[in-house]
């Protein structure tokens, strides 16, 4: 027996350091409901986290584009809805123009809608969504997943071609109605065309928004199996350290008082 080195309370105090600090990174993993909380925790998995959380990041931020592409589209749309509506008021006009029974006063009254409807054509060939013009020639790049693969959207110019001719027409006689159905005919037809396209680029977002969502979530299940603390374990493994922290402390105490032992037999000399 020895006084100056007690091998078994520096024993017990490693030992007790050791459930110590595993105890309080139990706490903080409990505490944040992360398995993460130091680098030193999972390095390779610290790593994986990093990099899976930046592809979260990134499908999301494709999928919020893709969701402004299809607001794009749904107010191109609309408006053309609204053309088609116009459009076909001009026609039965322009039919009801070449009535031979109608006066000339009449037939200036059908002018003056057509015309009005065709302003209205010329208006809506303006219209912006977010700065960013509704209809025109150019086509818009739109971001399909994190890596900036895109999707290019054919435009839609109701300020020229077909859309043009049927918006300026006019009539002053039967004969000048009929070519001024005949405009707004091909544009109908065009509009019918046009309507398809945005249609199927629309589609064509919505499967896309609908796979970049289950790739996200895929994502985020495959980061919270690194990430994420399961809880029910971890309890279990707290209340463990909490009990070899409490019978270390114990045990410390106990192997300290083996010096006192040695002081029994000094006093019995």
């Amino acid at each position: 027996m020895v006084i100056n080195t007690n091998i078994a309370a520096l024993g017990a105090a490693n030992d007790l350091n050791q459930s110590n600090t595993a105890l309080n990174a139990s706490l903080a993993r409990l505490s944040t409901g992360s398995q993460l909380v130091n680098a030193s925790d999972n390095p390779a998995g610290l790593a994986e986290s990093i990099s899976l959380n930046a592809q979260i990041g990134q499908t999301n931020a494709a999928n919020d584009n893709i969701g402004n592409a299809q607001s794009f589209l749904q107010t191109q749309d609309g408006y053309l809805q609204q053309v088609g509506a116009a459009l076909d008021q001009m026609a039965s006009l322009a039919v009801e123009a070449q009535d031979g029974t109608i006066s000339s006063s009449q037939l200036a009254d059908y002018n003056s809608e057509f015309t009005a409807l065709g302003s209205y054509i010329q208006d809506t060939a303006t219209k912006m969504f977010n700065g960013v013009s509704l209809f025109s020639t150019g086509t818009l790049s739109v971001t399909t997943d994190g890596n900036g693969s895109s999707f290019s959207m054919n435009g839609v110019d109701l300020g020229a071609g077909l859309y043009s001719t049927a918006s300026g027409a006019s009539f002053t006689s039967s004969t000048t109605a009929a070519t001024a159905l005949s405009d707004v005919t091909a544009a109908i037809a065009q509009l019918g065309t046009d309507r398809a396209s945005v249609g199927a680029n629309e589609e064509r977002l919505q499967y896309t928004s609908q796979a970049l969502s289950v790739l996200s979530t895929n994502l985020t299940s495959a980061n919270s199996q690194i990430s994420d603390v399961d809880v029910a374990t971890e309890s279990t493994k707290f209340a463990k350290y909490q009990i070899l922290v409490q019978s270390g402390t114990a045990m410390l105490s106990q192997a300290n008082q083996n010096p006192q032992n040695v002081l029994k037999l000094i006093q019995n000399l």
